[in-house]
């Protein structure tokens, strides 16, 4: 049986949230400016690492911001990470 991985930008909460069957697996904590989004830190539920969740999670909020126009800065080291690995985005660093 395969999984619903659902990722939703909570932005009274300032965070990514990604949910697995409905259940929170995660966030991504960030800061916005009017230009800038600043991703604070990155939490995968225990129980849970290892599935691609973290990477499922910081593509979907570095697609976000390249939708919204918006500059990244990666304070998180997971998400600096990512875009270390994933040179598509290194564009959207300011």
């Amino acid at each position: 049986m395969s999984s619903r991985i659902t990722v939703a930008d909570k932005s009274l909460s300032s965070r990514y949230e990604i949910t697995v069957d409905g259940e929170l697996a995660g966030f991504l904590t960030y800061r916005l400016s009017p230009e800038l989004i600043t991703f604070v830190h990155t939490e995968i539920d225990p129980e849970r690492e290892g599935e691609g969740l973290g990477g499922d999670l910081v593509q979907y909020a570095l697609d976000d911001a390249r939708e919204r126009g918006l500059g990244v800065r990666p304070v998180c080291p997971f998400v600096a990470a990512f875009i270390n690995r994933h040179m598509e985005y290194a564009d959207l660093v300011v």
